[in-house]
This record gives C-alpha cells, structure tokens and sequence, in this order.
C-alpha cells in the first residue's frame, strides 16, 4: 500500500495554516453555533448574513474569545452580494476553502393559500442562494485540491412537511444539488454534504411560536422520538464534522440531525 503523502496532505509541508470558512446566515441560529463551531477548530471565518449588525456582533464575540472572525453583509439572492462577499473574504483571509450555506427562510403555511411571490421568495434564498455561493466557490476549491461544502438541508426536504410545501422542496432540492456537486468534484479532492436539522430551537421557529402559540412547538416535539427540539449547537457538531480535515472520504451523504425524527 502506498501511504506517502499526497500533495494536499498536510503532513507533506509541515503545519499548514488554518482554513478560510464562510458561513452563510452566521448571524443567528444554527448559523452562530456554526460559526463558533468552527472558529473553535481553528478555522478563520467569515460571517456572511443579510443582517450586517448581527453578523458583527458573532464576528466580535468570535474574536473575543480568541478566535478569528469576519463579518460580511451578503444578500444570497443576489449574484453581485455574493460576489463580493466571497471577495472580501479572499482578501483578509485568502481563499475560502470551506462554504457552509445555512442562510434559509421560511413562513408556516397551507401550500393553496400561497402565491407565486412567496414561491420565489422561499425558493430564491432557500435553493437559489446555495447555487450562487457554490458557483463562486468551487472553482477555486477544485484548483487548489481540497475543499469543504457543507449545505444545511432540513428533514422537511427528506420526507415533506405539512405547511412547508414549497420550503421541502427546495431543501430537497439542494440535498440532491449537493449530491451532484459531490460526483463532479470528487477527483478533485472537494467534498459536498449535506446536514438535515430537524425541529431545531432557532429565532425562526420562536417567531412562529409567537405567530401561531405553543401548538406548533408542541406537535413538533411529539414527533420527535428523544421529545424536544435540537439545540444549533448540535446541529454545528454535524457541520464541523463535515467540514473537518478527517472527512476527507465522506462526500454526497445526507445527515439528519433529529432525534430519531428521520431514520435512514
């Protein structure tokens, strides 16, 4: 067997310095625990959200604790934000050779008393924003060898999800995106996963809470066989795994985090 290292192992040149990750929707929820998750391996990263204040505030709170942080105000529906983001990221830290997509956004509804626009809202952060951080990413992951995709899916695009008709299908859209990504970049050295979150205790599902009471928490629990929702830091336990140096040979998988909601 040959065991010499190849040219992206990081015991072939010594102590390599650490990666460059951004984080989409890292200025809240699952997005924070991520970011923390993987300031605390080591990582530089950039805090890419939509709300600037936000991001600033984990960036800060990163660096506080010893870590290196950048935040990043980045609207994932529009090409040129994302652009930029990825630009100013590669010029304070250098290529970003991690992408955690975790920006997403949903509204509990009956699929016929939605429209159009909300179809395209949904879709357009959802899935679309996933397409234009990956577009502008890999290339430069595929040239240099390495690199880390980590899509954060949901359980509601494995199996459907009663008032989250369009937002399942997105979120099984960008399963099966990444899954492709994965295939195509492989000999490359690049991995693509996905994590699949389910009921999770975020800012958004206590606005929905707010919005509808304690029923829709409640019926969410119930399904779940361990009775309560995840917390976002584990969520970010299943994230840092992916996008960790040793799991270089784990690529096209789909990982529910859920209690046991989802079994597979």
């Amino acid at each position: 067997m040959n065991t010499r290292p190849g040219p992206t192992d990081p015991t072939s040149t010594g102590q390599r310095p650490p990666r460059t990750a951004l984080v989409t929707g890292g200025g809240r929820g699952i997005g924070v625990a991520i970011v923390e998750r993987l300031a605390t391996s080591g990582m530089k990263v950039v805090v890419a959200d939509l709300r600037h204040d936000e991001a600033v505030a984990v960036a800060e709170s990163v660096k506080a604790a010893g870590g290196r942080a950048l935040a990043v105000e980045t609207d994932v529906t529009d090409s040129a934000s994302v652009d930029a983001a990825v630009a100013r990221a590669e010029e304070v830290y250098g290529p970003v050779e991690v992408l955690v997509n975790c920006a997403g956004w949903d509204d509990l509804q009956l699929f016929v008393d939605t429209d159009e626009d909300y179809w395209d809202r949904v879709i357009d952060i959802n899935y679309k924003g996933v397409l234009r951080t990956v577009r502008r990413t890999l290339p430069a992951m595929n040239r240099a060898g390495w690199g880390r995709i980590v899509n954060v899916g949901s359980d509601a695009g494995r199996v459907g999800s009663s008032f989250e008709a369009v937002y399942s299908g997105a979120k099984g859209g960008v399963a099966s995106f990444t899954k492709t990504i994965a295939r195509e970049s492989a000999r490359h050295g690049v991995t693509a996963n996905t994590v699949c979150p389910g009921p999770t205790d975020t800012p958004l599902v206590q606005e929905s809470i707010a919005r509808r009471g304690d029923k829709v928490v409640n019926a969410m629990v119930r399904a779940v066989p361990m009775r309560r929702l995840a917390t976002t830091a584990e969520v970010a336990e299943a994230v840092g795994f992916f996008a960790s140096e040793g799991a270089g040979f784990v690529t096209g998988q789909t990982l529910s985090v859920s209690g046991g909601l989802v079994m597979s």
